[in-house]
C-alpha cells in the first residue's frame, strides 16, 4: 500500500485536517539511518511531521524542520518538498533511552532543552523563511503544533504515531495535523477539541485504515469536503556536483589539507548514507577553482 497523505476541509470553511500513513517511508529511512529504537521511534515521528507540512506547500516550495535538543541524539534533521518527496536524519543514530511509563522516552533521547527551527523555501530565489521556538516537551507532535500556533499564527493540533515490528524496524507511522482556520467558530474549534482528545490510539487507526480512518473519526458526523489525496516517498537529491560544492565553501587551505594529510576525502550523505570519494587530484583541482576569483575563468 502507497504511504499516502488526505487532506480535506469542513464544509463550513473553518477547519482544515490533513492525516498521514507514512509506514514504508519511515522503514526505508530508518533502515537507511541503522537507527536504535528510540530513535526510529523519533525519526519516524519527525518524518509524518515532515510530510503533513509538506503537503500544505505550493509548488516550487520546500520546508525544513530541524529539532536541537541536548539528549544523545543530538538533532534531527526532516525536509520535505511540495511533490510529496520526503527525507530524514538524526545525529546519533544509534542513540538510546530507556522506556518511561512503558512508553518510548523521545525525550529522553532527543533532550528536554532545545529548540525546532523551521525555515520555507518559496521557491522565489530570495531567502528562506525561517522560524524558531523552544522544545516544550520533546514529543515531536506537541513541538510542532506550538511552533505552528507561536510563529505562523495558525491554532494548531498535532498528533503523530510509529510502532516498531518484532525486528525493531517500523511497521505503522502517521499521524494528523488540524488546524483552525479565520471562518472557524469556537462551538466548531470545541467540538474538534473534543474528538482530538477522545481519540483511540493513533497505531490502532492506522492499522485499521491507514489516513482514512483517522479522517473518519475526527469528521465522524460532520460535514466535510475531501481535497485530495497525494503520495508520499523517499527522494534524498544529493549528487556529486552538490558535494563538490559543500567542499569548495570549506575554502582552499582545508581542501589542502585533506588532500595532503589523509591523501582524499570521503563524504557520505547523511540522508541516503551514499559514499562519494574524491582523490587527491581531485581535491587539488577543487583546491585551485576555490581560489579562483568570483567573476573569472
Amino acid at each position: 500500500m502507497a504511504d499516502t497523505i488526505i487532506r480535506a476541509l469542513s464544509a463550513s470553511g473553518g477547519i482544515r485536517v490533513l492525516a498521514a500513513s507514512v509506514g514504508g517511508l519511515a522503514r526505508e529511512i530508518c533502515s537507511l539511518q541503522q537507527a536504535s529504537a528510540t530513535a526510529s521511534v523519533a525519526l519516524g515521528r519527525g518524518l509524518a511531521g515532515g510530510a503533513l507540512l509538506g503537503a500544505l506547500l505550493k509548488p516550487g516550495q520546500r520546508t525544513a524542520l530541524k529539532f536541537e535538543g541536548n539528549g544523545p541524539m543530538r538533532k534531527m534533521i526532516i525536509e520535505a518538498d511540495w511533490d510529496g518527496a520526503v527525507r530524514g536524519c538524526v545525529g546519533d543514530p544509534a542513540a538510546e533511552a530507556e522506556p518511561l511509563g512503558g512508553k518510548w522516552n523521545v525525550p529522553g533521547v532527543l533532550g528536554h532543552a532545545g529548540f525546532l527551527t523551521v525555515s520555507k523555501d518559496l521557491g522565489m530565489g530570495g531567502e528562506p523563511y525561517q522560524g524558531m521556538v523552544q522544545l516544550r516537551t520533546s514529543e515531536i507532535g506537541d513541538d510542532l503544533a506550538y511552533y505552528l500556533t507561536d510563529s505562523e499564527q495558525v491554532p494548531s493540533a498535532v498528533g503523530l504515531s510509529a510502532s516498531l515490528d518484532e525486528g525493531g524496524g517500523i511497521s505503522l507511522c502517521g499521524g494528523f495535523l488540524v488546524q483552525a482556520l479565520p471562518k472557524a467558530d469556537t462551538a466548531e474549534i470545541d467540538e474538534m477539541m473534543r474528538r482530538i482528545a477522545e481519540l483511540p490510539p493513533l497505531s490502532g487507526l492506522l492499522q485499521e485504515g491507514g489516513g482514512e480512518a483517522i479522517m473518519s473519526r475526527l469528521f465522524e458526523g460532520i460535514a466535510y469536503n475531501l481535497l485530495e489525496t497525494r503520495e508520499v516517498f523517499f527522494r534524498c537529491g544529493c549528487s556529486r556536483d552538490k558535494v563538490e560544492r559543500a567542499l569548495l565553501t570549506l575554502g582552499p587551505d582545508e581542501i589542502d589539507d585533506m588532500r595532503e594529510k589523509e591523501r582524499g576525502a570521503d563524504v557520505t550523505c547523511e540522508f541516503c548514507r551514499k559514499g562519494y570519494r574524491f582523490d587527491e587530484a581531485e581535491l587539488a583541482a577543487l583546491a585551485a577553482l576555490s581560489r579562483t576569483p568570483a567573476g573569472t575563468c
